[in-house]
């Protein structure tokens, strides 16, 4: 095929970023018409593999890495959609979380290219024309379909119901715990949310669902009783025993109760950090086994040793320690703050920055009081920030904060006399602000 445009996938990235990006705040209407033609002209990609379909409000990166390494160790090719990247807009697209061939995304995107060049939004289902992440999905779909992928893991972007991804028939939805989220897109509680995370639920098919709080899951039974989906309750179906977590990993036993889809307990180890990996592990294995009914235990934990998310409680830097943690929801922070300082004991440091949308007030009361030295900075330029707030929730909780609203000299500030006084470094609140931290260093 002739190459028409673009030299590698850094280039692909900036061709997409023309379009309407939700992540960097821009606003749409969220519909999947559009959507469902555009995979329709194209074959319909998204039908050529068996899929798991990942939504939630934290944990679905890792329990997604965690199912799609399982699959591949039992013998299926792959495919794995996970957002956002941290580095690159590839890391998007891999197999299992190893990198495609540049050859092959660009082959992807020259297949879309004819659909989308040259048009005006006329041409578009609705009026409008495609949006980045529809366009990012597509190209997925595609490369995946040109890998020769017989399983996918594809997580969601925003929501569930109206998101790109939600035009895949999957065998089994995976649902991670529910917070308050993107109030502005799915709801102002915690219900309103629920209902539209179970917009992934597929009649007939599965539903593998994490611990949740009661007003969520009373949505997501009501949703699976109304579509006829099997309930498939984690905590219910699988109890987590000698769980263990060190700077190396997190260990657990897994003694699956029914004895499906593994008759005897299960000793488990992934490299991903923090107590709830443990339950992630086993929301993965009971997703992959609904793609993959002959699962065996070698498969399941050679799987789990192998999955890696970047800026997931990611230990970058032995001198002075440093972790990348993308936490940036209340729950989410807690459980951050929990593994860091059961395995960095004593004074500590924090670099903090977050987007304008997420609740920098709860994040401030839950981590400014535990640091002995605290940076806030603005979250790269991707995302729309005011660290000037956000510098003023934890200025109030500890007066040892400032602000360097510089986000390289945050970063290199911070390390530097974290390095100088001997502290762990906790770089949190943002993936954007992770993605500059692993930049830089």
């Amino acid at each position: 095929m002739e190459r028409r445009r673009f030299a590698g996938s850094d280039g692909i990235f900036d061709y997409l970023m023309r379009f309407v990006n939700v992540e960097k705040g821009q606003k749409t209407e969220f519909k999947l018409d559009r959507m469902r033609s555009l995979c329709a002209a194209l074959g319909d990609p998204q039908e050529s593999y068996a899929t798991l379909h990942v939504a939630g409000s934290k944990g679905k990166g890792s329990v997604s890495a965690m199912a799609a390494r399982v699959l591949e160790a039992s013998g299926r090719r792959t495919g794995l959609y996970t957002s956002p990247h941290l580095l690159r807009w590839k890391e998007r697209i891999s197999l299992a979380g190893e990198e495609l061939p540049e050859e092959l995304l660009l082959d992807s995107m020259d297949e879309l290219l004819p659909f989308i060049e040259g048009k005006t939004a006329a041409d578009f289902v609705g009026g409008e024309l495609p949006t980045y992440f529809e366009l990012t999905t597509l190209v997925g779909f595609l490369a995946f379909r040109r890998a020769g992928c017989d399983a996918a893991v594809v997580e969601t972007g925003l929501g569930g119901r109206l998101d790109s991804t939600n035009v895949i028939e999957s065998r089994a939805s995976v649902i991670t715990p529910i917070e308050l989220e993107h109030t502005e897109w799915l709801g102002d509680t915690i219900p309103k949310i629920a209902f539209e995370k179970a917009g992934i639920i597929k009649p007939g098919r599965p539903c593998c669902l994490s611990r949740q709080r009661p007003e969520a899951r009373e949505v997501f039974v009501r949703a699976c009783e109304e579509k006829g989906s099997p309930l498939l309750e984690a905590p219910r179906l699988v109890r987590v025993e000698d769980l263990s977590v060190d700077r190396t990993g997190t260990r657990a036993r897994l003694v699956f109760t029914e004895g499906r889809p593994f008759a005897k307990p299960l000793e488990v180890r992934t490299p991903l950090l923090g107590a709830v990996q443990a339950e992630n592990m086993a929301l993965a294995l009971l997703a992959a086994a609904q793609v993959e009914p002959a699962l065996g235990p070698e498969a399941a934990a050679a799987g789990l040793r192998r999955a890696s998310l970047p800026a997931r409680f990611e230990i970058v830097s032995e001198e002075p320690p440093v972790v990348l943690d993308g936490a940036h929801t209340p729950a989410s922070a807690r459980l951050c703050l929990e593994t860091f300082e059961s395995l960095f004991p004593g004074p500590k440091a924090l670099l903090f920055a977050c987007a304008v949308d997420k609740h920098h007030e709860e994040l401030a009361s839950i981590l400014a009081p535990r640091f002995e030295s605290v940076i806030v900075t603005k979250p790269g330029s991707f995302k729309q920030s005011d660290p000037a707030a956000a510098f003023a929730s934890f200025a109030s909780r500890n007066a040892a904060s400032r602000l360097v609203e510089d986000t390289a000299e945050a970063v290199r500030t911070a390390r530097d006399e974290a390095a100088a006084a001997g502290l762990p470094l906790l770089v949190t609140g943002s993936f954007y602000l992770c993605a500059e931290a692993a930049s830089l260093l």
